[in-house]
């Protein structure tokens, strides 16, 4: 699936969870365990470690776009806490796509499992 777009991935997956809470918080788990496979084997896998940060951007592009929108439902601290998570996320995967680190990886995997938990409870 690493092929697919984001919106693909989504409407996949948004046929089999109940809410769009649970469909978002299955697609950053998604992508935080991609990521935690790239940084466990990292010599072997950090060739896949472009795709996954492509992934992960779209997701937080969709997240940050829905934020943003004028037709926001959210309360404007939790939009403005998502935008700014989302510009955080951005910045940190040019620095990965410009210089890969493994050490750089693990905050995008807490930040995506920490907003994944979040959406669960």
């Amino acid at each position: 699936m690493y092929g697919q777009t984001a919106a693909h991935a989504y409407q996949a997956i948004e046929k089999t969870a109940n809410t769009p809470r649970e469909l978002e918080a299955f697609i950053l788990t998604k992508a935080a365990s991609r990521f935690q496979a790239i940084l466990n084997n990292w010599e072997a896998e950090k060739q896949n470690l472009r795709t996954a940060l492509q992934y992960n951007q779209k997701l937080w592009t969709i997240f940050v776009a829905n934020a943003t929108s004028p037709d926001s439902t959210l309360p404007l601290p939790l939009r403005n806490n998502i935008t700014n998570l989302g510009i955080f996320v951005f910045k940190r995967t040019n620095e990965l796509l410009t210089k890969p680190e493994s050490k750089k990886l693990e905050i995008l995997i807490f930040i995506n499992r920490e907003l994944s938990a979040g959406l669960r409870t």
